[in-house]
């Protein structure tokens, strides 16, 4: 998705737009790259689309929605997808294990900080689901990640807005 089709979407539905490309990107689907899509709902909002504040509220909580899809599907049915995909995969085991002692070990924090890392951030939530993570615990940490980083994305495209946008249209 490109910056141009995603002001058109933005001009024909408005805040549900955003509310819904942000959920897909935070569901991992292929073409919503948070890279082009926070900042240009930052941009909207500069310019007058609607508040900074409302975007915000309906980013993070399209983050809030896609993350918990993704950790009811790892908490309903993470261990048999997992299981079938080491059989098919063994050498990922490692990798694996290392995410869910991380998880284990972390909790609340190793949450937060993997809301923050590229590609990390979308994929976590299914881990978190298979090992029965305290929901609570789990939407509190997500929030406060998903905030972090749609603030920072969403910011830099109300405060430079022509500036990114011109890296985005050409």
């Amino acid at each position: 998705m490109n910056a141009t089709i995603f002001t058109h979407y933005l001009e024909l539905y408005g805040g549900f737009a955003v509310f819904i490309i942000v959920l897909l990107e935070y569901m991992n689907l292929p073409g919503f790259p948070a890279g082009i899509i926070m900042p240009m709902a930052g941009i909207w909002a500069a310019q007058g689309g609607m508040s900074f504040f409302m975007t915000m509220v309906l980013s993070v909580s399209a983050g809030l929605v896609g993350s918990w899809i993704l950790y009811f599907l790892g908490r309903l049915g993470g261990n048999v997808f997992l299981r079938a995909y080491l059989k098919r995969f063994p050498k990922h085991q490692a990798p694996i294990d290392k995410t869910f002692h991380i998880l284990r070990e972390k909790g609340f924090w190793g949450i937060f900080i993997s809301k923050l890392i590229p590609m990390v951030r979308t994929l976590i939530s299914i881990p978190a689901g298979v090992l029965e993570m305290e929901f609570g615990m789990y939407t509190i940490s997500s929030t406060l990640g998903i905030f972090l980083w749609n603030f920072v994305f969403v910011g830099a495209g109300y405060v430079f807005g022509d500036q990114v946008l011109a890296l985005f249209i050409k």
